[in-house]
């Protein structure tokens, strides 16, 4: 990649950008200069241009971050720019991707500014594009098709547990659209906004010491019942140690060990975490209500259930998260004939 967020000072900081900044080469598998620190305003933000190995699709692979359009903490605006709300060890910060496949521009503000430009390979899918290459689709005429219409698809990793670990206790066993709601309340009423010109709106989640703060009742004004509460509270308890996980490499069987330790988490949601917190590869969401119907009409034509979809996943072991994110990426929609889940309100009892 291409850092174009400012000259290094005597002093080993930055300056913020302007007219005539030099361009440093740094290829995508490269880390960033240790010199690289926050801008001093908020507004004046650290700048580079990552040129991944392979094109990279930066709006495709950051989709999984995003619980719904109204997310507090992603947004997609009108020029296609994907912006993130984030917590780093350094501080918050709020991170721009625009441009190209084979040039990303990301700009980020916030004192976590110099960290979130130290995520960006990661965040992107660095190191994944060969893994995607290597796959065997000759079994599937839909999975070749979707691979070769997606080329840039990567698998993201935030390396941030818990952050990926609360939304998806909220959305367990509810519709998106209540699960998508009570996340919007929530991190409006008690994240912090996001530095920098983010969007109107955007927040950046709260910390697992303000999740633990949360009186009951705004929970259940959200929407979110006692079940689901305690178990974003118990995880926030251990959230130092969730966060350690991601020392373990991009998830796996000792990775979903641990994240299940917290009661109320089971496979299901151990999987959507580690999907993203750690980019797992092989973490299939079973135990969704539509997923392995929706795989199995897509691959076999016909719906099936979570023991057939293990079954018919069982080849591409090690990839089975990709593969469902290419039959996502299709554009495949399964015939509409099903019984649909019915949304709950449990505000008023």
């Amino acid at each position: 990649m291409t850092i174009t967020a400012g000259t290094p000072s005597t002093a080993g900081g930055l300056r913020p950008p302007h007219d005539g900044v030099r361009d440093d080469d740094v290829r995508d598998d490269d880390v960033l200069p240790d010199a690289l620190r926050p801008a001093r305003r908020d507004d004046a933000p650290l700048e580079l241009h990552y040129e991944p190995r392979e094109p990279v699709d930066y709006r495709a692979t950051l989709a999984p971050l995003r619980r719904g359009a109204g997310d507090p903490c992603v947004h997609a605006d009108e020029s296609g720019a994907v912006w993130l709300a984030l917590r780093t060890p350094e501080g918050p910060a709020t991170v721009r991707f625009s441009g190209t496949r084979g040039r990303v521009h990301v700009c980020a503000w916030g004192s976590g500014a110099s960290a979130a430009l130290q995520q960006v390979p990661q965040l992107l899918g660095a190191g994944d594009a060969g893994h995607w290459a290597a796959l065997d689709l000759g079994t599937s005429a839909l999975l070749a098709d979707a691979r070769h219409r997606n080329p840039g698809l990567r698998l993201t990793r935030t390396g941030r547990v818990f952050d990926a670990l609360a939304p998806a206790v909220i959305e367990q066993k509810v519709t998106s659209v209540e699960a998508f709601r009570a996340w919007r309340i929530l991190v409006t009423a008690h994240g912090e906004p996001a530095p920098g010109p983010a969007p109107a709106r955007m927040r950046l989640a709260p910390t697992p010491e303000v999740w633990r703060r949360i009186p009951s009742w705004e929970w259940h004004r959200a929407g979110v019942d006692p079940r689901r509460s305690r178990t974003v509270l118990q995880a926030a308890q251990v959230a130092a140690g969730l966060e350690r996980t991601t020392a373990l490499g991009g998830g796996g069987a000792e990775v979903e060990r641990l994240l299940r330790t917290v009661n109320g988490v089971g496979v299901w949601t151990a999987a959507e975490t580690a999907q993203r917190s750690h980019g797992d590869a092989d973490a299939v969401s079973f135990g969704d209500y539509h997923l392995a119907a929706h795989i199995g009409w897509a691959l076999v034509g016909e719906p099936i259930d979570d023991d057939a979809l293990a079954e018919l996943l069982e080849p591409w072991r090690g990839h089975r998260q990709r593969i469902v994110r290419l039959v996502l990426a299709s554009g495949f929609r399964k015939p509409r004939h099903g019984a649909r889940m019915t949304i709950q309100d449990h505000r008023d009892h």
